[in-house]
């Protein structure tokens, strides 16, 4: 079993404190949803979490059985088994996801370059993600949900140990969200996936089934609860946990 523990992680950009202490841990199979208001430190916390250039840690530690993650180089961390799906996937002119899952296969001691291309071909069935875009520069013309659709469809390809999702369901129609949700679950059964989901959004829960559920704010975990929780949050918004009163999650799309 993988075991991602973060314990009284704190963390700064020039000038301003982001995280202020946050303990969590995901193990495989899990899903943990991270949900609260703009500003909160969740962007922030996948970012620190993938090393990230730009952010300060200052105290605290992260470690994924057992090995310090925050020790290691971001490719590192990758090839430990650590996944960020980002909230803005960014476009490499010049190099095909074909490309850059074959240099990740062959970067890895277990994994074999030549099964990516049927590898990407199945995953790209799966989650209804057109063939076309597979040859292509990635991410170069695709839209915000292509993106996130690209984003899992390496997800299911490369088969980390744990997931950072960084609200993978922004930009998402609601075929598209349900392809993906149903992907990543899949993926705690079939690969015992540990699953990190932030989100400011309760819909993407409706899909992805969590198996807990906090509440980011300030730069801490102020709350945790079972799945119920999100479901408050549609009700109250985030004011009773330090956000805007008006800022309530949005239901799912009908």
């Amino acid at each position: 079993m993988t075991v991602l523990e973060i314990r009284d992680l704190q963390a700064r950009v020039p000038g301003r404190d982001i995280l202020r202490g946050i303990d969590l841990t995901v193990a495989s199979g899990e899903v943990h949803a991270v949900m609260g208001p703009n500003g909160s430190g969740k962007s922030t916390l996948s970012h620190v979490l993938m090393g990230r250039q730009g952010y300060e840690v200052t105290g605290g530690s992260v470690t994924l059985d057992g090995q310090d993650l925050l020790a290691m180089t971001t490719w590192e961390r990758a090839q430990a088994g650590l996944f960020l799906s980002m909230q803005y996937p960014i476009e490499v002119p010049g190099v095909s996801l074909v490309d850059a899952l074959e240099a990740a296969f062959t970067a890895s001691p277990d994994r074999d370059p030549a099964d990516v291309r049927e590898l990407v071909t199945a995953e790209a069935g799966r989650i209804g993600f057109e063939t076309r875009f597979l040859s292509r520069p990635l991410n170069v013309d695709l839209s915000g949900g292509e993106r996130k659709r690209n984003e899992t469809l390496q997800l299911g390809v490369l088969r980390p140990r744990i997931a950072v999702l960084d609200e993978i369901d922004s930009g998402l129609d609601i075929d598209a969200l349900r392809a993906v949700a149903r992907r990543i679950e899949a993926a705690t059964t079939e690969d015992n996936l540990g699953v990190l989901a932030i989100t400011h959004y309760s819909r993407l829960l409706h899909e992805l089934k969590p198996d807990v559920v906090h509440v980011l704010s300030g730069g801490r975990i102020v709350a945790t609860g079972s799945p119920e929780l999100a479901a408050e949050l549609e009700e109250t918004g985030y004011g009773p946990y330090g956000g805007d009163p008006d800022d309530t999650p949005a239901a799912p799309e009908l």
